[in-house]
């Protein structure tokens, strides 16, 4: 069975979890790239699915950890938010854990030298080229970056020994009116995990898992509530993302209303019948995302250099 770090990647290596019990659409044919809405399926703009998100707003960003047409897919909506000129934007990223949040401040504010502060923060092997762009972008809009991930010495510890097993320091870092993921959520992520894991290492693991979702919603609720003129574009895998049951899910009890999700999907290798079937709307779960964003395109990395 695979480790409790590999399973908390799931956003991005488990993407295309949703192929059973799908419905297909009516289209006559599906796109290989481009920009749909989650519910019909149509064309849509990022112009339109950015103008849905206003001040106290989120737009929650999924990606497939290391795919170059995702990150830069990212970057234009964040642009796409920002020319909107309906909010400030702020952005959120699921690898920062909470508690780095001054060594952070301190990089965003140009105090603190890059690689130093990928060593503060623990960065992990994802090249940091990837998101600079979009971690740096809210210097232009008067916005924040935002380290929003529980610490994952604290993950790590639930998947190890559960929340009743936590020592008191651990459990002061977890997040307050704490609750696990949804029903649907649960089974989901149980697809995902094969059936392999007995149960009570499963229960662990889902535990740890909404720690991560319920954690960012945390921090996301705290900042906006104390920003009310911004909104937050969060960067995360995007298993967190789809069909709601994760991230949106947590951001929406914890008092934040206007989410607009994005998922993303690299069609790259599937048939058309498989793209319906990923596509959705799924006939439990609803619509994959507010908008869904097809990848069939090559795009290269990032030159390296801070923007």
């Amino acid at each position: 069975m695979l480790g409790f770090a590999s399973h908390m990647l799931i956003g991005g290596i488990f993407v295309l979890i949703t192929t059973v019990a799908t419905v297909p659409s009516a289209q006559a044919s599906v796109p290989r790239d481009g920009l749909v809405n989650g519910s019909s399926l149509l064309p849509e703009s990022i112009d339109d699915v950015v103008a849905q998100v206003g001040p106290g707003g989120v737009l929650v960003l999924g990606e497939l950890h290391g795919n170059q047409a995702h990150h830069a897919r990212q970057r234009q909506a964040i642009k796409a938010l920002a020319a909107s000129g309906r909010c400030t934007v702020s952005v959120g990223l699921e690898f920062l854990s909470w508690p780095n949040q001054d060594a952070v401040n301190e990089y965003f504010e140009g105090r603190l030298p890059e690689a130093d502060f990928l060593k503060q923060v623990g960065w992990g092997s994802d090249p940091f080229d990837n998101y600079r762009e979009q971690a740096l972008f809210p210097q232009s809009t008067g916005g924040r970056l935002l380290a929003l991930n529980a610490p994952r010495s604290l993950t790590g510890a639930i998947s190890k020994k559960g929340i009743e097993g936590l020592s008191p320091e651990e459990l002061s870092l977890m997040p307050p009116a704490f609750q696990l993921g949804s029903a649907d959520y649960r089974e989901r992520f149980e697809f995902i995990m094969g059936g392999h894991a007995p149960a009570t290492v499963f229960e662990r693991y889902f535990a740890a898992q909404s720690t991560w979702d319920d954690s960012m919603a945390w921090i996301a609720a705290e900042f906006l509530a104390k920003n009310p003129t911004h909104c937050l574009a969060i960067i995360v895998g995007d298993f967190h993302v789809q069909f709601g049951g994760g991230l949106p899910d947590r951001l929406q009890a914890r008092g934040l209303q206007n989410v607009v999700t994005i998922s993303q999907f690299d069609t790259d290798g599937f048939s058309e019948t498989d793209i319906e079937t990923e596509l959705g709307p799924h006939p439990k779960y609803g619509p994959r995302g507010s908008a869904v964003w097809l990848s069939g395109t090559e795009v290269p990395p990032p030159a390296g250099e801070a923007p």
